[in-house]
């Protein structure tokens, strides 16, 4: 069997509910639905999930399989633990203040960016450099700190700008006269 078609295990405290081709995963941050494409089958036990291509001929349904085991993965990670991204600021006067569901920053230009936050979104800033993205749906949360890095990207000559906290920019050298 390939690693991909392994099935799913389910911690305790997270129920997953399967309804037609829909599947709803609960837990204790919260609650996440998808629904399934129709060529895939599933097969539900008490402790674990598995996925399967309905036609093994049929070579999108067979990578749609392996998407699908990952999505569903993520979303049994997020209910139970959830996810989170760090952003750092990194620039002379750059800075950023979260107010109930929304972000302020400040990044050079003449005037702050309120970021809104989508539902289900949490940001937290633990120092003026630093925004804390979490919440229980991982492309979510990938995608508004994606949306808040593109504000100002790192630039590679002095490497001022919004950039993940584990993000690695490589420098370059000046130009010399």
């Amino acid at each position: 069997m390939s690693r991909v078609l392994k099935p799913v295990t389910i911690p305790s405290g997270i129920s997953i509910k399967v309804e037609d081709q829909t599947i709803i995963v609960k837990g204790n941050k919260g609650e996440l639905t998808f629904q399934i494409d129709d060529g895939i089958s599933m097969k539900l036990s008490d402790t674990e999930i598995s996925f399967a291509p309905k036609q093994e001929s049929n070579k999108s349904s067979i990578a749609l399989t392996g998407t699908t085991k990952a999505l569903v993965n993520n979303m049994i990670i997020g209910v139970g633990t959830g996810f989170e991204k760090k952003l750092t600021l990194v620039g002379v006067g750059y800075r950023a203040q979260a107010k109930g569901n929304s972000v302020n920053i400040s990044v050079g230009y003449s005037h702050p960016i309120e970021h809104a936050m989508p539902d289900g979104i949490q940001v937290t800033t633990p120092s003026q450099t630093e925004i804390v993205i979490s919440g229980i749906d991982k492309q979510q949360v990938g995608q508004v700190a994606a949306d808040i890095r593109a504000y100002r990207p790192p630039e590679p000559y002095k490497g001022k700008g919004i950039r993940y906290a584990d993000e690695y920019i490589a420098r370059k050298e000046a130009k010399k006269k």
